[in-house]
């Protein structure tokens, strides 16, 4: 008598480990995990501009000073002239001076240099109360699809 496995068998196993495996990747949600990381990005980023823009502030006696001129009373693009030529070239108001590298959006935004970059994140000065506000719209994962704000 011969010995292995008969057909019915190997199809019940493969079966098995089909749904198994499904499962699981149901469970992780690869899409999902890899949203959530770019969301952490954008919060840090924007963090770590809002601290550079808040330092340039601090030292300059209350002023953001920038050769660009004054933060736009109303969201703009933080980018290069050339490859935005409506946004707010901020990158030589902040770095080196307060953050090694210009912080991008993962999924959209673009750094190579200050004479070359789109971060993809929008800035804005409240005429009324002075506070900024820097956003990153291109948020993933519903509900939470928010755009990713802070203001001080």
């Amino acid at each position: 008598m011969k010995k292995g496995f008969t057909l019915i068998e190997l199809l019940l196993v493969i079966g098995i480990l089909v749904i198994l495996i499904t499962a699981t990747i149901i469970a992780i949600n690869p899409f999902r995990q890899f949203a959530l990381a770019n969301n952490a990005s954008r919060y840090s980023g924007t963090t770590t501009i809002m601290d550079s823009v808040y330092q340039n502030v601090v030292d300059n006696a209350g002023v953001f000073n920038c050769a660009a001129g004054t933060i736009p009373a109303t969201a703009t693009r933080m980018a290069d002239p050339t490859s935005q030529p409506a946004g707010y070239d901020i990158c030589d108001c902040v770095v080196p001076t307060y953050v090694s590298t210009m912080p991008f959006d993962p999924q959209n935004g673009s750094y190579a240099s200050c004479t070359d970059y789109d971060t993809d994140y929008t800035i804005a000065r409240d005429a009324t109360t002075g506070r900024i506000t820097i956003c990153a719209t291109d948020t993933q994962v519903p509900p939470e699809a928010t755009d990713i704000c802070m203001t001080r």
